[in-house]
This record gives structure tokens, C-alpha cells and sequence, in this order.
């Protein structure tokens, strides 16, 4: 990496992005602050709750399979140290009504790669899979080497292993940045306290077109995500990992996803639209009862052993979706020392440790810019959605 030894770095925003970006440069030998309003995976950030899937079914968008592939390693190693689970090894499958293009192109990528993924037919997944109803589904792809992984909890412990090593981590909320000059030489915090530093890194997550409407604008917009867990027969195994995969329902492109009861939280269901324009520090984060009808109807026909099953949680939390499904990562256009980073789109958490590591190279200018990545991109988004 090109850049000059022991530069202090600040970034603000203590989500995956932010926490895997401030990993990668502690790393390479700079000293970073990490700046959050409310601390490491609180409750209102996307990267915040029980459980995100971590898979490589990307279609033509074979970036991301290899991104979630290099990834799958360092959240592995991170999980082997944690002391407790961070990667639940419990496989992924995704099925389809129809042999759509995503689907074969997911597995040339997949073959590319030399991943493992199996093609199955529906008596194979009915066979593998009782707790599932596969009527109407024709096609499945299941990722044996990928899984959950457990999302607050990831942060915390990165974040706590980046402060043991040396880092500093701040509560403050930054103000928006005042242009002046070609670079940026301090963050305003709402105490009136100034932290000073060489370079910066945004990875505020919903909150950064607020600190950068100008530059931001439409590109990243936040809406309202909902999820519900539902208990499991009890003393039943068929819905514990290793049991049952994490899955994707692909649906004539009205797609549901979900986990399997990890940690007896309950039965994960969550539905893969996009849900209202929200402000991420004024929305209510009770859940909806138009919501929860639609996902005990889909939960009643899909998975009909948990017909009856009591609800024992529900969350509101929000994608930050960008306008072409692609992340944001990209140099200031005024300042040549700030890097914005986000657009996770509801499918960023499993690429964190290689968006870290392409984050701190582009923020020194090494490495080969990835033009979809650019402010400036106008890309088709190809790939789906999911936590």
C-alpha cells in the first residue's frame, strides 16, 4: 500500500464498513480513530441485529461472489477467536420457480471460483430439506462453505480487538464537514470537541447522505426493513443448523429469506423489498401488523410445520440502498483525503473484511479503482438483496 508510515486516520460510522476499514489500516501500521454517535452495531445501524447470510449466489455479478468468498476466511479466523460463534456453519440455499440467467450465471461464476455449490433438483431439496414445501420450485443452488454470521456480535468483537490493539474508539456525533481547502483537516463533533487527523473515512451507513447531501444526494437511500422470528416446535430438530440452511426464496422476483433457529432466538423470516423512504434517526422501529400478515402467510404455505408458531421477536432496521444495488466507494470529489463509503444495499454485511481492505487501499490511492464502485456509476443492478 502506497502511503506515508503512521498517518492517523478518522472514520466515522463504527458499522462493519467502518470497523473492518479500521482493521485493514490499523494493520498496514496507521493510528486510527473510530468515531460513532452511539457505539459499535447499536441498534439503529444496518449492521446492527441477530444474523446476516454470507453466500457467493451473485448471477452475472461475479465480483461479488469472489468479494464474499475472500471474505468468508477473515470472518472465519474472526469467529475462531471471538469466543463465541461469529460464522454459523449451516449452508445456504436459494431456490427458484423457473432455470432464470441468474441462475446459470451464478453457477458458471460459482464453477469459475471452484466453489462447491450443488445444483438440486426439487426431489433433492425436499429430501434434504423436509421442513421446507418446495411446490412450484424447480431449481435450487445450495453453498455448503457459507452460512450466517452473527452481525452485532461480529462488530463488537472486531472493534474490541482494534481498541486491544491500540485503537481509539469515540462516541460523538460529527456535524456535517465545511468545505475549505482542497482537504479536510478536522471533524466537528456536536460537543464542540475537534478531532484532527491526515486522511478520513465515512462509512456512516443511512446517515451518510445527511453528512453529505450535495455530494450524496439519491445515491444511497435508506427504507424500512422488518423481520420476525417465530418458535420452532419444541424439541424439534429439523429447524436447527446443520438441520436446516439458511435460505432464499426467489418467487417470480418477490423474494423471502431467512436462518434457522440460531441460539434459540427463534426462526428467522424476513421479505426482500424494498420497504418506504425512512429517516434512520426518526423512524418507528415498531413493527407493522401489515407486515407481520404477510410474513405468517408466506411463512403458512412455504414452511407449514411452523403453522401456528407463536412470534417471540420482531425488528425494524433499514437497507441503505444505493440508486444501482452497487456499494459506494469513492474519493471525496473536493478532497483528496476523504474517502466515502457505504451502499451496502442490504447485501454488504458479507463482503466487510474485503470492503475494509479495498477501502484502505483506495483511500492511500493504491490498487485498481473499480468503476461500479465510482460516485460517478451508472451500472444495471444485477444481483439480489438480502441481510
Amino acid at each position: 500500500m502506497d502511503r506515508k508510515a503512521g498517518e492517523h486516520i478518522a472514520i466515522v460510522g463504527a458499522g462493519v464498513f467502518g470497523a473492518w476499514t479500521a482493521h485493514h489500516l490499523q494493520q498496514a501500521g496507521h493510528k486510527v480513530t473510530l468515531i460513532d454517535a452511539w457505539g459499535p452495531a447499536h441498534s439503529r445501524a444496518s449492521s446492527g441485529g441477530e444474523s446476516r447470510l454470507t453466500r457467493a449466489a451473485y448471477g452475472k455479478d461475479a465480483i461479488y461472489s469472489r468479494m464474499a468468498m475472500d471474505s468468508l476466511a477473515q470472518w472465519k479466523a474472526l469467529s475462531a477467536i471471538s469466543g463465541q460463534p461469529i460464522f454459523i456453519d449451516c449452508g445456504i440455499l436459494f431456490f427458484f420457480p423457473t432455470e432464470e440467467p441468474y441462475v446459470h450465471d451464478s453457477i458458471d461464476a460459482h464453477r469459475d471460483l471452484g466453489l462447491p455449490t450443488e445444483v438440486l433438483n426439487n426431489a433433492e431439496m425436499a429430501r434434504r430439506f423436509p421442513m421446507i414445501d418446495f411446490d412450484g420450485i424447480k431449481i435450487g443452488l445450495y453453498e455448503p462453505s457459507f452460512g450466517a454470521l452473527m452481525a452485532r456480535r461480529s462488530v463488537l468483537t472486531l472493534v474490541d480487538r482494534f481498541a486491544k490493539a491500540g485503537g481509539t474508539c469515540m462516541k460523538g456525533l460529527v456535524q456535517p464537514p465545511v468545505r475549505d481547502g482542497a482537504k479536510l483537516s478536522e471533524l466537528r463533533l456536536s460537543s464542540g470537541e475537534r478531532v484532527q487527523a491526515d486522511r478520513f473515512v465515512f462509512a456512516a451507513g443511512p446517515w451518510l447522505p445527511k453528512l453529505f447531501p450535495d455530494v450524496i444526494g439519491p445515491r444511497i437511500l435508506p427504507t424500512r426493513q422488518e423481520v420476525f422470528f417465530f418458535a420452532p416446535p419444541a424439541g424439534d430438530p429439523r429447524f436447527l443448523p446443520g438441520a436446516m440452511p439458511g435460505w432464499a426464496d426467489f418467487n417470480g422476483g418477490d423474494m423471502f429469506y431467512g436462518f434457522p433457529d440460531i441460539e434459540s432466538r427463534g426462526v428467522k423470516f424476513a421479505h426482500d423489498a424494498h420497504g418506504v423512504e425512512v429517516d434512520p434517526d426518526t423512524q418507528s422501529r415498531l413493527p407493522s401488523d401489515a407486515a407481520l400478515v404477510e410474513i405468517v402467510a408466506f411463512r403458512n404455505r412455504r414452511f407449514p410445520l411452523l403453522k401456528g408458531a407463536p412470534l417471540t421477536e420482531a425488528r425494524v432496521c433499514q437497507y441503505e440502498n444505493s440508486s444501482n444495488g452497487d456499494f459506494l466507494i469513492d474519493l471525496h470529489p473536493a478532497w483528496s483525503n476523504v474517502l466515502l463509503l457505504g451502499g451496502g444495499s442490504g447485501h454488504g454485511f458479507k463482503h466487510g473484511p474485503e470492503v475494509g481492505r479495498y477501502a484502505a487501499g483506495r483511500l492511500f490511492g493504491s490498487g485498481k479503482p473499480e468503476p461500479r464502485f465510482s460516485l460517478v456509476s451508472k451500472g444495471e443492478t444485477h444481483h439480489r438483496e438480502v441481510h
